[in-house]
């Protein structure tokens, strides 16, 4: 699975409505990394970062470790990638599109077990590469929408009423919760068998 992820894309990138912010502590003329976007939405620089960090994590796995489950209810990094890879353009691409073409827009919960058997049966490879591409394509639509763009609102069935802001912040939290999921599968499977002893003190959760 390895030989066929492209390199990870390294850049460091202020943009034109970007303030860099002293850091609290630092003394005068001092700067540290911390960037204050103030005409753009939020949470778009993880988003963006996701399929880079998910390369590096798989760098080193086989498609065999890939397909590898921690027991027959959890997922292996195969499914999680596809699950990522549908609900990209199925649920959060999907819901994007309403929040800017419609008033108040109606969402249905997005149920993950409605779609086991496509996970499943999904190449993990092009469930990576499908993900990566759709990614680029709507973290690059989404830089170009005013920050103002983050006050549309729409009604969830569970949730309530919600804005685009709001579901930004919950599409990052999805993003974190996977790539730790994926951590942790590549933990178990990758790393834990070859600290022999020095692994027994670790608990995993895959």
């Amino acid at each position: 699975m390895e030989q066929a992820l492209s390199p990870a894309k390294h850049r460091l990138t202020i943009g034109v409505h970007d303030t860099i912010l002293p850091h609290p502590q630092a003394g005068h003329g001092d700067y540290d990394c911390f960037v204050m976007h103030t005409d753009s939405l939020d949470c778009l620089d993880l988003l963006e970062s996701t399929p880079a960090i998910l390369r590096d994590l798989m760098s080193e796995i086989s498609e065999e470790d890939a397909r590898w489950k921690p027991a027959p209810e959890r997922f292996s990094v195969a499914e999680v990638l596809a699950h990522l890879s549908h609900s990209e353009g199925h649920c959060y691409r999907a819901r994007l599109d309403r929040f800017l073409n419609e008033e108040l827009p109606e969402f249905e919960p997005d149920d993950a077990s409605f779609y086991y058997d496509l996970y499943r049966q999904a190449d993990p490879q092009d469930s990576f590469d499908h993900f990566e591409e759709q990614r680029e394509t709507n973290v690059e639509f989404m830089r170009s929408l005013p920050g103002s763009a983050g006050e549309r609102r729409a009604l969830h069935r569970e949730a309530g009423e919600i804005t685009l802001s709001q579901m930004l912040h919950e599409w990052a939290l999805h993003d974190l919760g996977h790539v730790r999921q994926v951590a942790e599968l590549v933990r178990a499977r990758r790393y834990l068998p070859g600290a022999g002893p020095l692994g027994r003190g670790y608990r995993l959760t895959p």
